[in-house]
């Protein structure tokens, strides 16, 4: 009873305080707070003005808490600190918040896009510093906030997240020491790319990854619990993706940070020892370290040695006493094939891996997942997004599984991909009664009886499909069946012919290998070059998507599409054999840093504009309108004077004169050049090319890829990079080197990339079509604004490659997915 007496006058006593407290909370344009002057919030809680950390002499612009003038939440010039007491903090009559230094020169600012006509900043009670206009109150409206630029310190209301919209990235990152509060090398954010999640960041790495949310905590801590004081939320949603935690309570304090050792914490305010409490101090330990047992390993701190290969996996390379190579993790025993022959092997109790190269959909079920990873040959497991919902939604990982941990409680389950062969755990004997065991007995009869009926239906039934099949395969080859010549409209080359100018093949006369299979040059007898591509045995495309490439491009001619010359069906051989290319595909050219050189703006122009008429005359001018689907760098050739043809219609489909869109549960293309309407929901139309054809723009003119795009200060794809240079008034940033210099066609450049971002933008309907993009592009008429591209934060992307966790590269390989429902 004592102690409860205590603890109420003290809040009484605080409350009252606070009350009492009669400085301003604002200053005007016509106001300034000098070395020795402050602003307190309305209630009193925090205050800011200049001080010195610790010994240091030099000053700083702070927010504090009043009950702890030591614990400085905030700090405005962190990077620009000033060398004596003559420093003046102003608000200009544009809404900027600003800091002189001695000389009047401007040591640190604000920023923003908008004015008001009475801006005022003002510290407000939940610690936010804020530039507004003096009668709007609404939080939307503020010219800058604090809050959108936190330091070390996470506090109640502030937002730990990316803005979508505008690109900006709310991140805590520690000071540099105890007395320097510059900006240190560790930082806790969301990386956006996949399924987000919160990670730990020593500099540009991943030190260590609290995991993505579930709906009741992240997936690599559970220790976070609503309660009376502390409760959170984190919102996922197309403008914005952030956590934030609240305090109903008003009288307790509570704030997070990262400290300059890097290591998280969280404190309470104990009013009774007049000190901050702490709550949580996060421990690193081995398995707690991002990746610590590589790849197809799992990391549990209570076995010696902690790490183990995951069941159906062995390690690269054992050590002595140590089962698991670190350095280069796990294998599977039995390799993949690329069918639907598979199972799935059940992990329960684990941080889920790495999600940064996932890909998720919120209202599927866990059957609806596991179905669309059996029809993905990249996928490697699936589990449940939303835990909350009794494992609603669906996550599916593509590539290698990183930084899995067995955790006491709050795990999930996660379903690893098998080979059918691979020998799963053995079950536990079951022992049966009589009745039972004589139910087993006849209902293993009936099965088998039914069995064996089904077994012979589907023998005919795929005995009269496989008929079928050969009489259609055998009307292809049958030069005489006038109705094939019609559609076709091709001349047959021999199998021979083709053998004797490849050199039969020979992998000194191999240009390249996609999708469909490999391409290798050849000669014909009269002197004649051509490509052949030949159908792989082994390709995800087959007979469907050979006869659809002959007759499109037999239908179509333009000087911005390649020649397709003729085909070969001949002894279970399917080639395709086209005019041959000597400069191969633009990606070789653009992503290469040598040969980029030879690529000036000029070539650049006429490839983007050569590609803009290609698509449009697919679009509008053929006798067919066709949509590409996997319009990409690698398919764009460059003939002797660098002139671009589209190629590989593989993909392609073609649409009635007055159709507008289709829909398809087979969803194929590359990621990255995928729009998201296509990506997401299988629908497709003329805009799902535009929207290729930006990323292609903005990749010819930046020299980087969309996919695997990498930048030091966020994790943004290319589109997004290029959308956050925009609204920055930064967008020559974007340009490549070696086209700066070439300063009389600057405007041309952003003109370009304008009309880049415009093709790219998230809604269909905001995309300009294909004739009035080789409009934009040839002309000097007025662009409209472009809004956010889709795919901002590259969320579908999933990475086929085997490459780790942190390098900038990325497999555009054509894929197949099943549509997410």
């Amino acid at each position: 009873m004592e102690a409860f007496t205590h603890l109420f006058v003290c809040s009484f006593f605080f409350s009252l305080l606070r009350t009492s407290i009669s400085q301003d909370s604002t200053i005007t344009p016509n106001q300034s707070i000098r070395d020795g002057g402050t602003l307190v919030s309305a209630d009193g809680s925090f205050q800011l003005g200049f001080f010195s950390p610790g010994n240091s002499k030099t000053r700083y612009v702070g927010i504090w808490y009043m009950i702890s003038s030591e614990t400085v939440v905030w700090v405005a010039n962190r990077n620009a600190p000033l060398n004596d007491q003559s420093g003046v903090l102003k608000v200009t009559d544009d809404g900027f918040l600003v800091l002189l230094n001695s000389t009047n020169s401007i040591v640190w600012s604000s920023n923003t896009s908008r004015t008001a006509e009475n801006p005022v900043a003002q510290l407000l009670d939940t610690g936010n510093l804020v530039v507004k206009d003096r009668i709007d109150d609404d939080p939307e409206k503020f010219l800058w906030q604090s809050f959108d630029y936190p330091c070390d310190t996470l506090l109640p209301k502030m937002k730990l997240g990316w803005n979508l919209v505008t690109g900006l990235d709310r991140f805590v990152s520690s000071w540099k020491s105890t007395e320097d509060p510059a900006q240190g090398e560790y930082s806790m954010r969301i990386d956006p790319r996949g399924l987000p999640q919160v990670v730990l960041m020593k500099r540009d790495s991943i030190l260590a990854r609290l995991g993505s949310w579930n709906g009741l905590h992240f997936t690599g801590y559970s220790g976070l619990r609503q309660n009376p004081i502390y409760n959170y939320e984190f919102v996922l949603n197309e403008k914005e993706v952030y956590f934030e935690y609240k305090l109903p309570d008003t009288s307790v304090f509570v704030r997070s940070m990262v400290n300059p050792s890097g290591v998280p914490q969280r404190f309470i305010w104990m009013d009774r020892t007049h000190s901050w409490e702490p709550i949580i101090t996060a421990q690193l330990d081995q398995c707690a370290i991002y990746a610590f047992c590589g790849s197809y390993a799992s990391c549990d701190i209570n076995n010696s040695p902690v790490c183990s290969c995951l069941e159906g996996f062995l390690s690269k390379s054992p050590k002595d006493g140590d089962p698991v190579d670190r350095s280069d993790g796990c294998v599977r025993m039995t390799p993949l094939e690329c069918n639907d022959r598979h199972k799935f092997l059940k992990r329960t109790g684990v941080k889920l891996p790495d999600t940064s190269s996932s890909w998720y959909n919120k209202s599927m079920t866990l059957e609806e997942c596991e179905g669309i990873c059996l029809k993905n040959c990249s996928c490697t497991a699936y589990a449940s997004l939303d835990v909350r919902g009794g494992g609603s939604g669906c996550v599916l990982w593509f590539g290698r599984l990183v930084d899995i941990s067995e955790l006491a409680e709050g795990g999930q389950d996660l379903y690893i991909r098998m080979a059918i062969s691979e020998p799963g755990r053995p079950e536990k004997k079951r022992h049966f009664s009589k009745k039972k065991l004589v139910a087993i007995i006849v209902g293993s009869t009936l099965l088998v009886v039914g069995m064996t009926i089904v077994g012979l239906v589907s023998y005919i039934w795929k005995k009269k499909l496989k008929n079928q099949e050969m009489t259609k395969r055998s009307q292809m080859k049958d030069n005489n069946n006038e109705s094939e010549k019609e559609d076709m409209e091709l001349p047959i080359f021999d199998m021979v012919a083709i053998a004797n100018a490849t050199d039969n093949f020979s992998n000194n006369n191999k240009l390249g290998e996609g999708g469909f299979g490999p391409v290798y040059k050849g000669i014909l007898p009269e002197g004649r070059n051509i490509a052949v591509k030949r159908l792989s045995k082994n390709s995800g495309q087959g007979l469907n998507e050979f006869k659809n490439e002959v007759n499109l491009i037999a239908k179509l001619q333009h000087r911005n599409l390649v020649k397709l010359l003729g085909s070969c069906i001949q002894e279970n051989e399917n080639m395709l054999i086209y005019e041959y290319m000597p400069n191969k595909s633009l990606d070789s050219f653009i992503f290469d840093k040598a040969k980029s050189k030879l690529l000036d703006w000029h070539k650049r122009i006429n490839i983007i504009r050569g590609v803009a008429k290609g698509l449009l005359y697919l679009h509008e001018d053929s006798r067919l309108k066709i949509i590409h689907r996997d319009l990409k760098a690698s398919n764009i050739l460059l003939d002797n004077n660098m002139n671009p043809k589209i190629s590989d219609f593989g993909l392609a489909r073609s649409f009635e004169e007055d159709q507008i869109d289709s829909k398809t549960n087979r969803i194929i293309g590359t990621y990255g050049y995928m729009s998201p309407e296509y990506a997401a929901h299988g629908q497709y139309s003329i805009k799902s090319d535009v929207f290729s054809f930006g990323v292609l723009a903005l990749e010819i003119v930046s020299g980087k890829k969309n996919r695997g795009f990498c930048h030091s200060d966020h994790h943004l794809s290319l589109t997004g990079h290029a959308w956050k240079l925009w609204i920055e008034d930064r967008p020559m940033e974007l340009i490549e080197d070696n086209l700066v210099a070439d300063l009389c066609t600057l405007s041309n450049v952003l003109r370009h990339i304008h009309v880049g971002l415009l093709c790219v933008q998230q809604r269909p309907k905001n995309r300009p079509n294909m004739s009035s993009v080789v409009q934009m592009l040839s002309n000097e008429s007025l662009l409209p604004k472009p809004k956010q591209p889709g795919f901002f934060t590259d969320s579908l992307e999933a990475d086929s490659s085997s490459t780790k966790h942190g390098t900038c590269s990325a497999n555009e390989i054509t894929i197949t997915l099943l549509e997410a429902r």
